[in-house]
Formats: C-alpha cells, sequence, structure tokens
C-alpha cells in the first residue's frame, strides 16, 4: 500500500469527469419527475458496490478471458475518446435505456457505475496504485451523494447554460485522459513541450 495525494487527486479528477454527475443532473431531475423521489443514499451506496467490485476483482476476472489491464485500459481509451466526442460535440454514440423508474436503475446503474465508469476503473489500474483509486472512489461517492440530495439547487445555481458549458470542459479534459490513457499503454512517447 502506497498512499499518494498526486495520485488521489488525478484518480478523482478522472473520475469525477468519467462519471460526469454534474452532467447528469438535467437526467437527474428527470427522472425524480417521473419517479417521484431519488434515495440518495441506495444509489451511492449501490454504485459504489459495482465500482468497487471491478477495481479489486476486474483483473482476475478479465485474467480469465486472457485480457491483460493494459489491453483492456486502450480499449477503454477508445471508449473514453467517445465519450469525450459525445460531451464535446453534443452528440449521442452511446445510446442509454432510460425506461424504467426507482434509484437503482437506471441511476445507479448505468448512469454513474456505467461501462465508462468501470472500463475507466480498470484503466486507472494500470498506473495507479488500487488504494489510491479506491479512496478517489470514496470521495467521488462523497461528491455524487451531495448532487443527488442537491439536484434543484445545482440547477438554480448552474442553469442550462451552465450545465452545458460544463460538459464541454470535462469533454476536453477526458480527450486528453483518453490519449493519455493510449499513449501510456502502447509505450508511445511523445516529445515534451520546452
Amino acid at each position: 500500500m502506497h498512499l499518494n495525494l498526486i495520485e488521489i487527486l488525478a484518480a478523482f479528477m478522472v473520475l469525477f469527469a468519467i462519471i460526469d454527475i454534474p452532467g447528469s443532473i438535467p437526467i437527474i431531475i428527470d427522472i425524480k419527475s417521473k419517479s417521484g423521489t431519488i434515495k440518495s443514499a441506495k444509489v451511492t451506496l449501490v454504485s459504489f458496490a459495482i465500482l468497487a467490485a471491478f477495481l479489486l476483482i476486474g483483473s482476475p476476472l478479465l485474467g480469465i478471458f486472457g485480457i491483460d489491464v493494459s489491453s483492456f485500459a486502450i480499449a477503454g481509451s477508445f471508449i473514453i475518446f467517445l465519450i469525450a466526442m459525445e460531451m464535446i460535440l453534443g452528440i449521442e454514440l452511446f445510446h442509454h435505456d432510460s425506461q424504467g423508474s426507482g434509484s437503482i436503475f437506471p441511476i445507479a446503474f448505468p448512469l454513474i457505475a456505467g461501462a465508462g465508469s468501470i472500463t475507466t476503473i480498470l484503466s486507472l489500474k494500470a498506473e495507479y496504485q488500487t488504494i489510491n483509486i479506491l479512496i478517489a472512489l470514496i470521495l467521488n461517492m462523497g461528491v455524487i451523494y451531495l448532487v443527488l440530495r442537491l439536484t434543484a439547487f445545482f440547477e438554480k445555481i448552474l442553469g442550462a447554460s451552465g450545465l452545458q458549458i460544463l460538459k464541454k470542459v470535462f469533454g476536453v479534459i477526458l480527450l486528453s485522459i483518453a490519449i493519455k490513457l493510449f499513449l501510456t499503454n502502447t509505450g508511445i512517447e511523445l516529445p515534451h513541450a520546452r
């Protein structure tokens, strides 16, 4: 175990960007209007359980299929790249099934603990210590819980245009992360800017 504040912060930012809970506020508000209520604690715990399970046993599971974490990280970089393009261009490449009601589906899964965040968790394992990713995940769950509790408040503060700007900014961050993940796991080195 090796605690590293920089790794925790970096993993936190990556997970925060990929989960994109601020960008999900309009979807959450829509689900809340249809289902009546959102159980913030339940959503947070289920999301954490899914993502922590993939963090802890994702690699052995991949081993069964003969896939190493670096190969999965490269595949993950493509998914993160496509999600970033969705956010920047405002297009829909991944079709989300938003039918159904309740707190667990579709908020905990697939909105929070979906394909993108699961892939990201496994991709991060190729670069960071598990304990640092786990701490970053716990911190993200704290943010998710607060956002779920204060959804209407955030909507009033940010407004529709504020949410769109936030989405574009995190899209560019994700694009950079996707490129870095790809380069790191393929061994390609770019010359550093002087």
